[in-house]
């Protein structure tokens, strides 16, 4: 499933607040990064449209039918594919090779390495 970054926008406050209603996920939003009430319900619907949201009655509450872990991984296989031909160990190359990384960091990368996820 393809999220847009408006639909992540939507997305992220549901993953943060749990079960909501539209309306509160509009307010937030609104407060954020200053959507009116109809952009919200728009992109609300497109997510209902895409299955990544379920309206339940009453009150026009929203739950997120995918978790921000799924998203996450779908969208890194996505990178990798379409970026990096496939290829985890350039992606994970390119990312080493722009950051400067704490002994901590990179311990909790061995370890991530070595247990194989």
């Amino acid at each position: 499933m393809k999220l847009f970054d408006s639909e992540l926008k939507v997305m992220s406050v549901l993953w943060r607040e749990g079960d909501s209603t539209a309306k509160h996920v509009s307010d937030i939003l609104k407060d954020e990064v200053g959507w009116n009430i109809n952009t919200t319900y728009t992109v609300i619907k497109k997510c209902i449209k895409k299955g990544a949201i379920e309206r339940v009655e009453p009150n026009f509450l929203c739950r997120a039918l995918v978790s921000k872990e799924q998203v996450q991984a779908s969208e890194t296989d996505e990178l990798i594919d379409r970026i990096y031909d496939g290829s985890a160990d350039m992606l994970f190359a390119s990312l080493l090779s722009r950051k400067a990384l704490s002994k901590e960091q990179i311990g909790k990368l061995k370890r991530i390495v070595e247990e194989g996820k």
